[in-house]
């Protein structure tokens, strides 16, 4: 079985960006610079079969290269029950397209629509028993976070290997978006 998401990856330069939000949350694990990522549709575990199907199903996906531009934090949950700090995107239409597209290919290989509505964002961290009003400092001191506009060329294939430290990605495939140099 293997465990897979598909996701954008971002430039160094949004990485730092993001990593430097980080800090002044007691009981929040900051997420890795390195291992940030847009997710665009978390697929869960797939025999290799499937996966494959997956690959060839998104190798077919046909989109425009676009730009993206961060903007904000927020908060996924409130007080106790607060569990993820993020980072927000921009209303962005070509990244709803993009999205859409990823998400019918993975619907055509036999698995279950995503029930939740796409939110875009990058997570910042993780939260367990984080103070409320330390969440709502970060909130209020970063609201006015924006990064980008950073160009998105292509998505990713990543398959998550869950272990003690948290999970460790690895990027099986790139799939150029047209207009992207090489694509």
């Amino acid at each position: 079985m293997l465990r897979l998401f598909v996701a954008l990856d971002l430039t160094e330069e949004v990485r730092r960006r993001l990593a430097g939000l980080g800090g002044g949350v007691p009981g929040a694990r900051w997420t890795e610079p390195d291992t940030m990522h847009l997710t665009l549709r978390f697929i869960g575990e797939v025999p290799e079969d499937q996966a494959m199907d997956i690959d060839a199903a998104l190798a077919e996906l046909r989109a425009p290269a676009f730009a993206l531009t961060f903007d904000g934090v927020g908060v996924f949950g409130s007080g106790r029950k607060a569990r993820v700090l993020w980072a927000g995107v921009e209303r962005n239409e070509a990244l709803a397209h993009l999205q859409a597209k990823v998400e019918s290919a993975i619907v055509r290989c036999g698995l279950p629509a995503e029930e939740r509505k796409f939110s875009p964002h990058i997570t910042l961290a993780r939260l367990k028993d984080a103070p409320a009003d330390r969440i709502g400092r970060f909130l209020s001191d970063r609201g006015l976070f924006r990064a980008g506009p950073m160009p998105v060329d292509r998505l990713t294939l990543y398959r998550s290997h869950l272990g003690n430290g948290g999970a460790v990605y690895e990027a099986l495939r790139d799939y150029p978006l047209d207009g992207a140099v090489g694509g």
